[in-house]
């Protein structure tokens, strides 16, 4: 993934990175809903996991000190970054305005 990150979030497409790790409870409840929105959204939005235990240079990169961390990346610049669950309402919120 290091080497593939740069150049997905450069993408001309809006890119929704969860900052996560597999001993996190909250970001098992994140992820099912990623899952739905990644679905409604399709094409639209590309949905990434990072695993901040595997991924360590990227989390660092972007400053990620807790899970889940949500950053929202359009053409390659930050448009959104929130630590904790989002409600799927939320997210809707946040991506109407930015899609």
């Amino acid at each position: 993934m290091k080497g593939n990150f740069q150049s997905i979030i450069n993408e001309n497409q809006v890119v929704l990175v969860d900052f996560h790790a597999v001993w996190c409870s909250p970001c098992k409840m994140q992820a099912p809903v990623l899952k739905e929105i990644a679905a409604e959204y399709g094409e639209r939005l590309k949905v990434i996991k990072i695993d901040v235990d595997q991924n360590n240079s990227i989390a660092m990169r972007f400053l990620v000190q807790s899970v889940p961390t949500l950053i929202i990346f359009k053409n390659g610049n930050v448009a959104y970054r929130q630590s904790g669950v989002h409600t799927k309402a939320q997210l809707r919120s946040i991506l109407d305005k930015l899609l």
